[in-house]
């Protein structure tokens, strides 16, 4: 299924045995639950699915146990290389194997300027068929998609949207100025979810939802229906959760979530560690006040 770029999009979270070998069970239960909550598409392979820890093996197999999913839902593969021919090559592997689009980083580790950055996605683009959603990130990442940039990128046909995670929401409507509808705009950092769509992003890149996905799709749906004073109040309960999408540990946070709602497992690999002491607790206080508070829709 191709992504039309609106909606929720969960960036899961990759679920392993306590040994570290991928739980495939464990992730397809997760994605069911995703799936059946009404999310619009699946990204696999990114920060918060541990995709420095992940091979490139695992993240197709991840690819390849999604498969039968694909009428239901797009499957969206994480490209976050330092180079261009492995970026390329992660590209060209993910649409042999089945995924339909991609999210795609600027180059890793090398911070490189606004030329590079631009043939950096130019070339991947150029290998791969695959619609791609690029990922706006200069606070994890260093680099910034700017609106120079993307004016150079208008005529890649297959850069059809952008996670957009510079923090800065004047952004949205620069970007709805310059190009109108030409890119979708997908708000992705989960303590700004209801901004981006009451200034007219399409829809959003989400982390929490890994654990309450119901929450988030009826968030989104209440924004986009012109119900902001219930969208508002929803958002209002969501935040002290949210919060966690922002702090380093997000994984861990996200997967003890998870491990409440029923849908996951805390198990990461190292060098992450599951939460302990009055880390831990001070998590799962947050946790239950907010399930001791949890709207029912």
């Amino acid at each position: 299924m191709k992504p039309t770029w609106t909606g929720v999009y969960p960036a899961v979270t990759t679920k392993f045995k306590e040994n570290g070998e991928l739980d495939v069970p464990g992730f397809i239960k997760n994605i069911e639950f995703q799936i059946e909550s009404g999310v619009s598409g699946i990204i696999i392979g990114g920060s918060l699915g541990e995709s420095s820890t992940l091979s490139a093996e695992e993240k197709l197999q991840l690819v390849e146990a999604l498969q039968p999913y694909r009428e239901k839902v797009p499957v969206i593969m994480n490209i976050a290389e330092s180079s261009t021919v492995r970026a390329i090559e992660a590209a060209k592997a993910a649409e042999a194997n089945g995924a339909d689009g991609l999210m795609l980083l600027p180059p890793l580790l090398y911070k490189a300027d606004a030329d590079e950055t631009v043939e950096y996605f130019k070339a991947v683009a150029a290998a791969t068929s695959l619609p791609i959603l690029l990922y706006n990130n200069p606070v994890d990442y260093k680099i910034e998609i700017t609106i120079p940039m993307f004016e150079k990128l208008v005529d890649v046909k297959n850069i059809e949207a952008v996670k957009e995670s510079t923090r800065d929401l004047t952004n949205i409507t620069r970007m709805r100025n310059a190009f109108a509808d030409r890119f979708k705009i997908l708000g992705g950092v989960d303590t700004l979810s209801l901004e981006p769509l009451l200034l007219g992003a399409d829809g959003l890149v989400a982390g929490l939802v890994c654990a309450f996905p119901k929450e988030t799709v009826i968030m989104y749906q209440l924004a986009k229906a012109g119900k902001i004073d219930e969208a508002v109040k929803l958002y209002r309960w969501f935040m002290p959760l949210l919060e966690m999408d922002i702090h380093p540990k997000l994984v861990q946070y996200i997967k003890l979530c998870e491990v409440y709602t029923g849908i996951g497992t805390e198990y990461v690999r190292a060098p992450r560690k599951i939460l302990s002491g009055d880390e831990r607790a001070k998590a799962i206080s947050t946790i239950e006040s907010a399930l001791s508070t949890r709207p029912v829709f």
